[in-house]
This record gives structure tokens, sequence and C-alpha cells, in this order.
């Protein structure tokens, strides 16, 4: 993905279209947060089509539906200049919070862009929020990170004190220098941060 270790932002977000399977019952344009219990909301990955995720994102905010779209700085060359642009760490994917009802899971299909829920047909399988809780606090610690291949083994460790403080995640060494993998498993994404100077511990 071109220069990977360039910081990042996170945008948070909503969306329209026919949803196949369910019936024509009317919908609500939007899904109040103020009305649910936030013990009640899950995270889901939202497969969307291609260079569509800023887009999705931006729908489903405006339908009052939370998102997560992790994006980072790219520097992308034309023939005459260089450009930074701000792209997708998980391209294809948009994160939605919503409360599991088949009213929240069609307001997020009914969506310019959204392809389908990731796992179960229309409907996903929920994320744990440590996953999530830990891109984001990758993002908001403004430290350098890059995408990374996805792991499913290895040794896993929690960072003690700092901004990263509770951060679990993958430990690994390259080229010497100690690295965390944050793994997001639904969609088998990673990303991995440098940590040299944090103490971490097993879990």
């Amino acid at each position: 993905m071109g220069s990977a270790e360039k910081g990042g932002v996170i945008s948070v977000t909503q969306i329209s279209g026919a949803v196949p399977g369910f019936g024509p019952e009317k919908i609500p344009e939007t899904i109040g947060k103020s009305t649910v219990n936030r013990h009640e909301l899950s995270w889901f990955a939202v497969h969307t089509r291609p260079r569509h995720e800023k887009k999705v994102d931006r729908i489903l905010q405006e339908k009052g539906i939370e998102t997560f779209l992790p994006l980072f700085q790219d520097i992308r060359q034309w023939s005459d200049r260089q450009r930074v642009v701000q792209v997708p760490l998980f391209p294809g994917y948009v994160f939605t919070r919503i409360v599991e009802t088949a009213d929240a899971c069609v307001s997020v299909l009914r969506t310019a862009g959204v392809i389908d829920f990731v796992g179960m047909r229309g409907k996903g399988v929920a994320i744990p929020d440590e996953q999530i809780e830990g891109v984001q606090a990758i993002l908001e610690g403004g430290i350098f990170f890059a995408p990374y291949p996805f792991l499913r083994e290895g040794q896993r460790v929690r960072v003690r004190g700092g901004s990263l403080d509770g951060l679990q995640g993958i430990l690994l060494a390259k080229n010497g220098d100690q690295s965390l993998v944050v793994s997001v498993d639904l969609i088998q994404r990673s990303v991995a941060i440098r940590i040299a100077g944090y103490r971490v511990e097993s879990i």
C-alpha cells in the first residue's frame, strides 16, 4: 500500500438499496442511538463495493448509524507530482455499531455501495469490542502503524503503561524490532505497530 508508516485518522459513520429476503415493511430512516442501551450495541463489518468505503460511511452517518472507517495517509505518485491521500486501512470494509435487530440490519443493507454484512448473510457476525477498540487506540495514539498480513497464531500479549495501556495483540520480532500485530479476526485483517519502549506482558 505504498508508504505504510504515515500515521492515521479515524472516522465514525452509516446507508440504502434493495435487500433480498426481507419484506416490504417500512424501515425507519434513522436508527437513533440515544434510544438504546449502549450495552445492546455490537460492532459488525460491512462489505462494500470497491472504492465505496467513504461513501457508505457518510450515508450511514447521515442515517444516524454509528460507524468506524479506519483511514491512513498514503503517498500516491502521479506523473508530475506526489499527493498525500487518506485511504481505507482495510479496503472494502466499514464497521458499524448497531443493535442486532431486523430493522437495524435492513437499514444498513439498504445503503448504496453496501454488498452485505460479513458473516451470516443479511445479519453478519458480531466483532468483539476489544478488537475494534484496539484499532481505534492505534489510530488515536498518533503512532506509526502499517497494514499487516493477517496472523492467527503467535504469542498474545498486553501492553502495560503509556498511551496504549491495555492494548492486546500478537507479539513478533521483525528486523530486530518488536512489533505488535492487532487483528480483526472476522475480516482477517491486521495492523502492526512498533512497541519499542513499551512494557508488555503475556496473556
